[in-house]
């Protein structure tokens, strides 16, 4: 039995152990897809879910996401922090005027103290309390963080390295941890995960047994009275195999499960399941990388030429429309898409001129290795995805792609990884999905200041021309002159491509019909204060 159903499993057993003592209360019972229980210090590993499940609703930040919506782009809304400036002396210090009031989930005080022990905690390498899992995926989404200091009691400065329009939407990664939860550990983070830590949040962290599942309480003391949770309780269960998902949920094993198999969507529906799907930031590629001595994609043509020759319908119909096509970065309805001169559909004729052109002909075929993983945070159907992508290439281009298939932390770390890292195992490309929410992302990912391990520029990709119309986006004074600078660095993410565009994902979720509150915001992150279990 692999690694993976075995976690299934694993997640299963507590659950069906832990169901009869909860039975007394409102307790959401949630089949994640991630292999193992995020990591519970206060900056969750497992990417964007261990953040929807483990970090936002237990740990909060100086910002938030506003969640509050499905009808548009989630936003930013107060957390920690009721407002936030420039400097107008500093364009590059960004002053967070805090919040009065906020205990920790032990009864401790959120301050500017506080604030600045967590900011040790991610950024100063020699401080007592350093983590270093947490400081490692803290520097990736913040890699412009260039100081902070102490103002007053309830004010604290924070310094980036260039100016930055967008710094708010990477203020949303730094969770805060209370100090006294690592006194409480001993000083040494694996203890204070068992503890388990204290945040801000909506929820407290009540029981987490590794593999197996996590509990939240609800905070009845929470600061914003308005969102005291209706639930008292959210059982999380690491269950990385679809059709156990589906299983589970079929079973009334558990109320909520996330991605379910798009084959089942109907029959769930003719259940009476709830399914949600909706449009939100995510864009789920194939990364290039354009360094080290063996790749075939520092060549634009073999990049653009792959483009055209996926077929997007079809991998959206095996998805049973649960994806959209992506030709970029952004959607094509997004008012920041541009005007790039490649408009990429499914054309093999040109996808196999521009490779022939690149050298690459039926006698001598692009072949190349990708890293992808079995399951994880956006990744939707990974392994089926893959596998279409592979014969729909080598049917329509003559293109021979192999993989290496790895869990979903080892992968997110390879992608923290220099080109030919011994972790890539040859790999050329690799497959995580991405959010695509604001312009903060587009800078860790696509500017060639961020090639790892700064951020995310896996591909080290550099275009000047992007770096041009991004210093303009980072500098901008006004909306127009900020929208403008957008559409021209998205046009050369089309036209000079870093990454093979596939599909955009919808989100789906399958739910039992008890579960309702649920607001599907355009968001990796979801709010689970609202929800309620009938």
């Amino acid at each position: 039995m692999s690694l993976f159903h075995r976690a299934a499993g694993l997640g299963l057993v507590a659950l069906l152990a832990a169901t009869p003592a909860l039975a007394q209360q409102k307790t959401l019972r949630i089949a994640m897809t991630a292999a193992d229980v995020p990591t519970t210090t206060g900056m969750p590993n497992n990417g964007f879910e261990g953040m929807r499940f483990l970090g936002y609703p237990v740990f909060e930040a100086p910002v938030l996401w506003d969640l509050s919506r499905a009808d548009r782009p989630a936003g930013l809304r107060p957390g920690l922090a009721e407002r936030w400036e420039q400097d107008p002396a500093d364009p590059k210090t960004w002053i967070f005027h805090l919040r009065r009031g906020v205990k920790f989930h032990d009864g401790t005080d959120f301050n500017a103290d506080a604030m600045v022990w967590n900011l040790d905690r991610f950024f100063k390498n020699d401080s007592p309390q350093f983590e270093a899992a947490g400081s490692g995926i803290t520097r990736a989404r913040i890699p412009i963080m260039a100081g902070y200091r102490k103002i007053d009691d309830f004010t604290v400065a924070l310094t980036t390295t260039r100016v930055a329009s967008y710094f708010p939407f990477m203020a949303v990664y730094l969770l805060m941890t209370s100090p006294n939860s690592w006194e409480q550990g001993g000083r040494d983070w694996a203890r204070v995960a068992q503890l388990p830590p204290a945040g801000t949040g909506p929820f407290r962290l009540s029981r987490f047994t590794p593999r197996v599942s996590a509990e939240l309480s609800k905070n009845e003391g929470y600061w914003d009275p308005a969102r005291v949770p209706k639930l008292d309780r959210v059982l999380l269960l690491p269950v990385p195999e679809a059709n156990a998902r589906l299983a589970a949920l079929r079973s009334g094993q558990v109320d909520w499960i996330e991605v379910p198999p798009p084959d089942a969507i109907p029959s769930l529906r003719q259940a009476n399941f709830n399914v949600v799907t909706n449009s939100y930031p995510h864009v789920w590629p194939w990364f290039y990388q354009m360094g080290g001595s063996a790749t075939p994609f520092r060549d634009v043509r073999v990049r653009q030429g792959l483009n055209y020759c996926v077929d997007r319908a079809g991998l959206v119909s095996l998805l049973n429309g649960t994806a959209e096509p992506s030709v970029g970065w952004l959607k094509p309805s997004d008012p920041n898409f541009g005007r790039p001169e490649n408009r990429y559909g499914f054309d093999p004729a040109k996808g196999r001129a521009l490779l022939a052109a690149a050298g690459f002909t039926p006698q001598r075929p692009l072949a190349f290795k990708v890293m992808i993983s079995a399951s994880g945070s956006g990744q939707m159907l990974p392994l089926p995805m893959n596998e279409y992508m592979q014969q729909n290439l080598r049917e329509a281009c003559g293109v021979n792609v192999s993989f290496e298939v790895t869990e979903w932390n080892t992968l997110l770390t390879a992608v923290r990884s220099g080109p030919e890292a011994p972790i890539l195992n040859g790999s050329t490309a690799v497959n995580p999905s991405s959010p695509s929410s604001d312009p903060s992302v587009a800078a860790r990912y696509f500017l060639q200041a961020f090639v790892p391990p700064n951020g995310f520029n896996w591909p080290q990709w550099n275009d000047p021309a992007f770096e041009e119309a991004f210093a303009a986006l980072e500098n901008a004074k006004g909306e127009a002159e900020f929208n403008a600078a957008y559409a021209k660095a998205h046009e050369r993410l089309v036209d000079n491509p870093p990454w093979l565009y596939i599909v955009h994902d919808l989100n789906p979720r399958a739910m039992s019909r008890r579960v309702r509150g649920f607001v599907s915001a355009q968001s990796w992150f979801q709010d689970l204060v609202t929800v309620d279990l009938q």
